[in-house]
């Protein structure tokens, strides 16, 4: 409407003011008016929005500065290779423990002392080397799956993680914590074969 005036200011602190003038505009010469003129002539009438708005938007700024900032996890993409290195490593532990614990099978020991190696019969060189071999496959793994090039790192995982898998499939079925260290070697060997056959690929230039 006529001679209204206003200005609308938020302050540092979140405060909304609004300064409102609904006097008419004066203009008067200095040479012309009297010092009574002067005297008569009234400041902006000036007003402030209500205090619960003010209250409420100060309450509200507040919230929204107190409020912690949203953060998400870190997630590291880790590398084929390091995975596969990580499976190997885990899958030895396994390997490990069953056979520790395999000692303590009734007869176990006594089936030892009289030169016998369980299902694979007399304990002989050739066996033992055998079995040496089977053994240092998986614990050269954990080394060679980091540093091998990547089309037969590739390869030899996919092929002794297959392998090592049908062994445990084969050998397993006996007592409860075989079958238990079983589900558990066999899950990891076929994770090693499974990433090994999806290894990306890297586009070439």
């Amino acid at each position: 409407h006529a001679n209204y005036y206003a200005a609308f200011v938020i302050g540092p602190d979140g405060h909304n003011i609004e300064v409102v003038c609904h006097e008419p505009e004066a203009n008067p010469s200095i040479e012309g008016t009297s010092k009574a003129g002067f005297a008569n002539l009234r400041p902006p009438l000036m007003s402030i929005v209500s205090p619960v708005t003010v209250r409420s938007k100060m309450h509200l700024t507040k919230e929204k500065m107190m409020e912690p900032p949203k953060t998400n996890l870190e997630n590291v993409k880790i590398n084929v290779q390091f995975k596969l290195s990580a499976l190997w490593a885990s899958v030895m532990f396994l390997y490990i423990y069953a056979d520790y614990f395999g000692l303590f099978v009734p007869g176990q020991l006594q089936g030892m002392l009289a030169g016998k190696m369980g299902p694979l019969g007399p304990t002989t060189q050739g066996v033992l080397l055998g079995t040496s071999v089977m053994m240092a496959i998986p614990s050269l793994m954990i080394f060679l799956s980091l540093v091998l090039t990547p089309s037969l790192n590739r390869w030899l995982n996919i092929i002794f993680g297959v392998l090592y898998t049908l062994i445990i499939l084969v050998t397993m079925w006996d007592w409860a914590f075989n079958i238990f260290f079983g589900v558990l070697e066999v899950t990891l060997t076929g994770l090693i074969a499974w990433y090994a056959w999806c290894w990306p690929k890297s586009e070439t230039t």
